[in-house]
């Protein structure tokens, strides 16, 4: 079994290092002549809806302060809002990340079941749907057979391979009630970062000139933390996410600020 590195092989190709790359997908022969297996770590598939959780709720959260501020009302009505916002969108969003996963898995294994019952009653079809995937992708037609007769010796290799190249469905085994648990506790535990300056308020009043502009602060080093943190999964420079993410966070409250001036009148 190839193993390697995916974090040093990523660190290889972000710095063009063509001998790091290759030191990452080196085969390890173990002492018994067997090869190590990759290790992956746990979790990791939760880490995604950790990160935009926390991202939604630092945003939306904020916004609300900023909109309130901006509205010049008094910090209860900011504590209001702020945790109605908390507990009403982040149960919002915890079912809508529940139910798209659960169906998205469940639309997954409906098509795995099919691919089974077409490779079980028309094995020839599927191999000559899987030839011709392989064709165009420029691979020689007789090599192309070659690689289908060894694949669909394994069926379930045929099958996983048959919904990656044929339906483009990237299976995953994340829990759907996981997820969703994921995604509240993070929406929560984050969009409370630009509260916290208003419940301290309440027993140290002395700090209410203040209390917006570090609410903006805690906020803005969140915002750049979690953009940083994205990196873990989309690749890209810490630094450019993090900073994409407090301008995109700043926008938000902005504009949330300026309609607070703007119809404050009304309150």
């Amino acid at each position: 079994m190839l193993t390697r590195s995916l974090d040093k092989a990523r660190e290889a190709y972000r710095a063009g290092d063509k001998k790091a790359s290759i030191a990452a997908h080196k085969i390890i022969a173990s002492a018994k002549g067997k090869f190590a297996k990759e290790q992956h770590k746990k979790g990791g598939e939760y880490v995604k809806s950790a990160v935009y959780g926390g991202l939604d709720g630092t945003i939306t959260t904020f916004a609300i302060v900023a909109g309130v501020t901006g509205a010049a009302l008094s910090s209860g009505v900011i504590l209001i809002l702020g945790f109605a916002n908390l507990v009403g969108d982040g149960i919002s969003m915890a079912i809508g990340d529940y139910l798209s996963t659960k169906s998205e898995q469940e639309y997954h294994r409906a098509e795995r079941k099919r691919e089974q019952w077409e490779a079980d009653n028309y094995p020839e079809g599927e191999k000559m749907e899987l030839i011709g995937i392989y064709e165009s992708k420029g691979i020689p037609k007789p090599d192309a057979r070659r690689m289908v007769d060894i694949i669909s010796r394994n069926r379930k290799a045929w099958i996983d391979i048959m919904m990656v190249e044929e339906l483009g469905i990237l299976e995953s085994g994340g829990s759907p009630l996981k997820n969703a648990l994921v995604t509240f506790c993070s929406f929560c535990l984050f969009g409370l970062v630009p509260v916290l300056a208003y419940v301290l308020l309440s027993f140290l009043p002395f700090i209410k000139p203040v209390a917006f502009g570090v609410a903006s602060l805690l906020t803005a080093f969140t915002l750049f933390f979690l953009g940083a943190i994205k990196t873990r999964f989309t690749g890209r420079n810490w630094l450019l996410s993090g900073s994409e993410m407090l301008i995109v966070g700043g926008l938000a409250a902005g504009a949330a600020y300026l309609i607070g001036v703007l119809l404050g009148g009304l309150a």
